[in-house]
């Protein structure tokens, strides 16, 4: 059984490398480079995917909402300062709004656990919301005029002008933030509670990083983003591509070797026991909700990673430009068609998903071109004026016949879980 496997595997490794290498002599080296960067990008947010719903049986319907705080995150590391903004009043009011949060915050979170002293759970709730409100109110106030000033004068705040790497890590760990408070709030609850909550999260994101101008130019954008390679502008378009392709490749094979050793290790076990029966794993004094939530963290700091290096490499920050589609559910289509809880798999699944994502446009509009002339000649049928925007919208169907075969006869995915047996 494992040769048949082993045997599956390279055939399907095989098959894509030739399909890879076809679209390099159709398209050409840069368009296919580009092509396989942002596959690798995905990649990296695929194993982070992997983590929560293959290793943990997590559903995370919001992932692009940790992909945009974690190019945001990496946006405000990575980009040049902006001198007028620091040489304003703006920074006190920020610094002013900062500490409002830090003690407001502070003081909620105290008054939320003062049952310890005998206070009524009523009037230990009342008071709880009541310093919620006026944290808001008065960060709100102090932002109001930061606000206007930053728009009037300086446009945006700007970034730190670091290390893009520095940018990625800390777009990961705004990634893995978010995921903190999430998770502490639904982990303990039913799964569909935990889609619910960061499918609502990543809207509440973008509609966040969409409206505020002042942090992030809003619908007016912020580029160019700064590379961790020389740009194309600087050595050209294939090896600039080239050179970012090989850092993503490099994030990936670190990453893959961490998660295999963590997954092939005793807590790999334990994560499997939890995932395969929470309530066996709880019943031998595992701790069930803290370990999901370390894994509804670890993977969306990975997730946060890939998605910075994405949102890097398409050189613009647009908060318009996160949508569902594109930054969620294809990703969660890799996991599955690839294969949940096997990493490879979902590397496979990355590229393999992404190849028929970019491909099925060029490859349809030539099919409507040919339809077109055969119809033309044949029957004197005029064709159509906007073949290329039909051949653009073929790619959600090619896609979606893709999972039906796929499920169909491959319900584990292309690459399935190898089954471990432990003496």
């Amino acid at each position: 059984m494992m040769k048949v496997l082993e045997l599956r595997t390279a055939s399907l490794l095989v098959g894509l490398a030739v399909i890879v290498a076809l679209i390099f002599i159709w398209q050409g080296n840069a368009y296919a480079l580009r092509m396989l960067a942002e596959a690798g990008c995905l990649a990296i947010v695929a194993l982070g995917l992997n983590v929560q719903w293959g290793y943990a049986g997590l559903f995370n319907a919001g992932i692009m909402g940790f992909i945009a705080i974690a190019a945001f995150g990496s946006m405000l590391i990575s980009y040049p300062v902006n001198p007028v903004f620091w040489q304003s009043e703006a920074p006190g009011w920020l610094l002013r709004m900062a500490l409002i949060i830090a003690i407001g915050g502070a003081v909620t979170v105290l008054l939320s656990r003062i049952d310890r002293y005998g206070v009524p759970r009523r009037i230990r709730t009342m008071l709880t919301i009541i310093a919620a409100l006026a944290t808001y109110m008065m960060a709100q106030n102090a932002l109001t005029p930061a606000a206007a000033i930053i728009e009037q004068n300086s446009g945006f705040i700007g970034g730190f002008g670091l290390p893009v790497g520095l940018g990625w890590l800390v777009g990961g760990v705004f990634a893995a933030v978010l995921a903190w408070f999430i998770g502490r709030i639904t982990l303990g609850l039913r799964s569909d509670y935990l889609a619910i909550a960061t499918l609502g999260i990543a809207e509440i994101v973008k509609a966040f990083l969409k409206n505020a101008d002042w942090l992030t130019r809003g619908t007016l954008t912020v580029s160019p983003l700064p590379w961790p390679v020389p740009t194309p502008n600087e050595i050209g378009f294939v090896v600039a591509r080239a050179a970012y392709l090989s850092i993503t490749a490099v994030l990936i094979v670190i990453i893959y070797v961490l998660l295999q050793r963590g997954w092939a290790s005793p807590w790999g076990r334990m994560m499997r026991a939890i995932r395969d029966n929470e309530l066996a794993a709880e019943s031998v004094g595992k701790n069930v909700n803290r370990r999901l939530l370390e894994m509804f963290v670890i993977g969306n700091f990975i997730v946060g990673v890939g998605g910075a290096a994405l949102i890097t490499f398409g050189g613009i920050f647009d908060p318009s430009g996160f949508l569902p589609i594109n930054h969620t559910f294809l990703v969660l289509i890799m996991v599955v068609l690839g294969g949940s809880g096997n990493n490879l798999g979902s590397i496979f699944g990355a590229l393999l998903v992404y190849v028929i994502w970019t491909m099925s446009e060029p490859a349809a509009l030539i099919l409507f071109r040919y339809g077109a002339d055969w119809l033309q000649n044949v029957f004197n049928i005029a064709p159509p004026d906007d073949l290329a925007t039909r051949a653009l919208q073929m790619r959600v169907f090619v896609i979606g016949l893709t999972i039906i075969l796929v499920l169909r006869f491959a319900p584990k995915g292309l690459l399935p879980e190898k089954i471990v047996k432990y003496e």
